[in-house]
C-alpha cells in the first residue's frame, strides 16, 4: 500500500499541477464511448503514458488519454480508456483513475461502459442507468492493508450509485426525450465470454445487464466517498435460448452509434452539477 499510495500521489500532482479549476467529477469511459468525451471544453490533454505511474491500456478503441477541462460548467476530469482485469491488471491498478480523483478532490464520479442485454424487454443501442451491481469477478480492490486515509475498511454498499443522481438523470433523460431503463449490471472478470449455461444463472440472480468492468472502479469510488452515477450502453441482447456470437467490431458500432445519445445526456446532466453540489 505505501508504494501504490505514493504512486496515486505523484500522479496525482502532475495532474493538479495542470488543473486550472478543481475537477468536481471524474468520467471514465467505456468500449467505443471515448468519443463522449469530445464534448468536452479542452484545457488540457495528457496520454497515459506522460502520467508518472499510469498503466497502459491494451483494449481496442480506448485511447488512453486524459482531458482536463469543462463538460458544460463542471470542470471535469475525463479518462478515455480504462483498465480491465483480463488484461492482467490488479485491482489497484484498475482502480487507479479512482484513486487519482479521490486525491484531486473530485467528488462525483460518472461511469459509462459498454454490456450486453440480459432482460428481454431490451434493445441494442439502448442506455441502462446502473441501479446496482453484482460483483462476480472473484476480486476487490479493498483486499490488504486498509488505509484509513482513503476510506473506511468495510465501506457500505447498500446505496452504491447515488439515488439523487439517478432521479436527477432520469428527469434530464425526460427533459431530452431520451429513453433512459434502468437495472442491475453484473460484472465479470473475462475476457471469454458468458455460455448460455452462464446468461441463465445470470438472469436467475437479477442481472439486467453484463459487463468486463465497473465493479473494480465503483467499489475503490464508493470506499473514497465519492458519489457515483453509471451508465451502460447495452450493445448486444445476450439471449441464452439463441445463442449468437459478439464481436468486438460489433459492439463498437452499437457503442458508437449510442455514442451521441449519451453525449447528450451526461452533458446536461453535468450542467448543473456544480449548482447541485
Amino acid at each position: 500500500m505505501p508504494d501504490f499510495k505514493k504512486r496515486v500521489e505523484e500522479a496525482a500532482a502532475f495532474i493538479g499541477n495542470h488543473c486550472a479549476d478543481q475537477p468536481i467529477a471524474g468520467l471514465l469511459t467505456g468500449t467505443g464511448l471515448g468519443g463522449c468525451a469530445d464534448a468536452i471544453q479542452i484545457a488540457h490533454t495528457f496520454d497515459y503514458d506522460a502520467i508518472p505511474h499510469f498503466p497502459r491500456p491494451t483494449v481496442e478503441s480506448h485511447h488512453g488519454r486524459l482531458i482536463i477541462g469543462r463538460l458544460g460548467n463542471c470542470p471535469v476530469a475525463a479518462f478515455q480508456g480504462r483498465f480491465h482485469l483480463y488484461e492482467g491488471y490488479s485491482p489497484q491498478e484498475v482502480t487507479f483513475p479512482v484513486r487519482i480523483l479521490q486525491k484531486l478532490g473530485t467528488r462525483i464520479l460518472l461511469v459509462t461502459n459498454a454490456a450486453g442485454g440480459l432482460n428481454p424487454q431490451q434493445q441494442a443501442g439502448e442506455i441502462m442507468l446502473i441501479a446496482d451491481h453484482i460483483n462476480l469477478t472473484g476480486e476487490n480492490p479493498l483486499v490488504g492493508v486498509n488505509d484509513p486515509e482513503w476510506g473506511l475498511r468495510f465501506p457500505d454498499m447498500s446505496q452504491v450509485y447515488d439515488p439523487e443522481l439517478m432521479e436527477y438523470a432520469r428527469s434530464v433523460a425526460r427533459d431530452l426525450k431520451l429513453a433512459l431503463s434502468s437495472g442491475v449490471y453484473a460484472g465479470l472478470k473475462g475476457p471469454s465470454l458468458e455460455t448460455p449455461a452462464e446468461l441463465r444463472f445470470l438472469r436467475t440472480i437479477g442481472a439486467d445487464a453484463v459487463g468486463l468492468s465497473t465493479v473494480q472502479e465503483v467499489i475503490a469510488a464508493v470506499h473514497a466517498g465519492l458519489r457515483i452515477l453509471g451508465l451502460s450502453v447495452i450493445t448486444n441482447i445476450a439471449d441464452p435460448d439463441a445463442p449468437a456470437p459478439a464481436t468486438l467490431e460489433e459492439i463498437i458500432a452499437v457503442a458508437d452509434e449510442a455514442a451521441p445519445r449519451l453525449k447528450k445526456l451526461m452533458i446536461a446532466i453535468m450542467e448543473q452539477l456544480p449548482a447541485n453540489e
